[in-house]
């Protein structure tokens, strides 16, 4: 009789402690499934199909630290109201460029004169209509991705310029060639295009306010494309020359309609300009 009870009572625990344990999962969230990939359509040589117009979420070259449009520059100097952006550099994490001592001080020159230009070399690169460099076509304007086999190709309207990154591992040309665009690599890593940029000839700078590099600089671009609308795009700038480590800046990118661009024509008809042009002749002119 007494086992029997003994039994029948380690019995209710046994039932008690099973209930108790089904009443707190009940209670509980259940874990979110983790996100799946997002499985685009391939082109005929298996490349992830992105093709269409993208455009910048917050666009504009006037500064990188914070992201910053000449648009929205003037807004502020007249309002006076700062729009809070943030930096474009996401490493390091303080969102600064990690400049050398001589470069942070050329940088700084730069930006100090480029609104009272006396020289054509005071003046943007973008403004004398020159080919941006990279990676400031990618926070600038809208740009097209055309995939033909083995190869991906950008396409702007603006500059009316165009970059073609072969897909076939070939090698970088010669250290001599230093081309305004520079002489580009990539590979895909799942949905992310990988773009090993050399070569590049630094005659442009990365944005109005005067940030720049040396043609010692080696570009890694990746373009990640998160689903079938949005896109991010980074790029780790590597350069002894000008700076003390490496740094990534990062841009959010949305797909765009593809209606057909405009034609851009630069500063046609631009008096501002025109002006600023007259002001070089004549300075230049005084100083002889």
């Amino acid at each position: 009789m007494r086992l029997h009870q003994m039994v029948m009572a380690l019995g209710i625990v046994v039932a008690l402690v099973s209930l108790s344990a089904s009443l707190s999962g009940q209670g509980a969230a259940p874990r979110p499934a983790a996100p799946k990939p997002w499985p685009p359509a391939l082109t005929p040589d298996g490349q992830p199909d992105v093709q269409g117009s993208w455009r910048p979420v917050i666009g504009g070259t006037h500064s990188l630290d914070p992201a910053k449009s000449g648009a929205a520059d003037f807004e502020e100097r007249i309002g006076g109201v700062v729009k809070p952006n943030p930096s474009r550099i996401v490493d390091p994490p303080d969102g600064h460029i990690p400049y050398q001592p001589w470069a942070a001080a050329l940088q700084k020159k730069l930006e100090a004169v480029y609104e009272n230009p006396t020289r054509p070399e005071h003046l943007d690169t973008q403004t004398r209509c020159l080919v941006g460099p990279l990676p400031r076509m990618y926070y600038f304007p809208t740009f097209q991705i055309l995939q033909p086999p083995g190869s991906v190709v950008f396409v702007w309207d603006e500059y009316h310029v165009f970059r073609v990154v072969p897909l076939d591992g070939r090698p970088h040309v010669g250290a001599d060639v230093k081309l305004w665009m520079g002489d580009a690599r990539g590979h895909w890593e799942g949905n992310t295009l990988v773009v090993d940029t050399t070569n590049l000839n630094a005659k442009s700078r990365l944005d109005v306010v005067g940030d720049f590099f040396s043609d010692n600089a080696h570009i890694v671009e990746r373009f990640i494309f998160v689903d079938a609308n949005t896109m991010t795009y980074e790029a780790t700038i590597t350069d002894p020359t000008v700076f003390t480590r490496p740094w990534t800046m990062r841009v959010a990118q949305r797909r765009m309609p593809d209606d057909e661009f405009w034609e851009w024509a630069c500063h046609e008809g631009d008096h501002d300009t025109a002006r600023s042009s007259t002001k070089i002749v004549d300075s230049d002119t005084e100083k002889k």
